[in-house]
C-alpha cells in the first residue's frame, strides 16, 4: 500500500467518523475494528495491532 492509499484511506475514515458525529465514532470505529478482525483472520496479528495501536496512549 503506498502513502496516497494511506491518506486516502485515512481522510475516509476520518471524513466518515465526521459525518457520522462524536456520538457514533466510537461504535463506527469498533465495527471497523471487527471488520478489520475478520478480514486479517488471523488471532496474532489482530492480537499483535491492538497490542501496538494501544501503545503510548493515555490510561
Amino acid at each position: 500500500m503506498t502513502d496516497s492509499d494511506l491518506d486516502t484511506i485515512y481522510t475516509r475514515l476520518c471524513k466518515t467518523m465526521t459525518q457520522l458525529g462524536e456520538a457514533n465514532a466510537s461504535l463506527f470505529l469498533a465495527r471497523f475494528a471487527m471488520l478489520a478482525i475478520h478480514t486479517i483472520d488471523d488471532p496474532a496479528v489482530a492480537l499483535h495491532l491492538i497490542d501496538d495501536a494501544s501503545e503510548g496512549m493515555p490510561e
